[in-house]
């Protein structure tokens, strides 16, 4: 797995001085899972992400943001054309957005 996500909050924890278990707690998962979500073995739920934005006083768009990009790293960073499958996917989705914003 990815840790895009992980190492960002454990950074901010570490410059907020928050301890695991605080962060565990106020999540009501015990430290041990709080401590996988950092390492990238084990991924947070959307409503903890959000959560973890406000416990650290950080916008939760990038929270989110590095959260989805791990899901897609680990998706597809195995892929021999990864880069390729991402610039089909952003072209895609910017192609979406514009027939979205014409109705």
């Amino acid at each position: 797995m990815s840790t895009i996500f992980g190492n960002k909050i454990r950074t901010l924890r570490e410059e907020k001085q928050i301890p695991q278990r605080q962060l565990a707690s106020e999540l009501e998962i015990d430290t041990a899972t709080y401590c996988k979500i950092e390492k990238g073995d084990r991924r947070a739920k959307r409503e903890q992400v959000e959560t973890l934005a406000k416990l650290l006083q950080t916008d939760s768009k990038e929270l989110l943001r590095l959260w989805s990009a791990d899901k897609v790293y680990d998706l597809i960073a195995d892929e021999d054309e990864a880069t390729q499958i991402l610039n089909v996917v952003a072209e895609n989705i910017t192609n979406y957005k514009r027939q979205k914003a014409k109705i």
